[in-house]
């Protein structure tokens, strides 16, 4: 018993949910789409690049 009333709020915050459509910018939702280029992505692996050459030098032996 009760649930009448918070039965009759959910579907009326679920209906106007439904129906409401907020302006859309879509050429901001296809520049986060888009990203970056292949040639602007910086090497990630650069800054590990002196650890990788002493492992080189040195292989691990477990």
């Amino acid at each position: 018993m009760g649930r009448g009333r918070q039965k009759a709020k959910h579907t009326k915050v679920a209906r106007d949910l439904k129906y409401f459509s907020p302006d859309t910018d879509y050429s901001a939702l296809e520049r986060e789409l888009t990203g970056t280029r292949s040639d602007e992505i910086p090497d990630e692996m650069s800054k590990w690049a002196e650890y990788t050459a002493d492992e080189a030098d040195h292989p691990r032996t477990y």
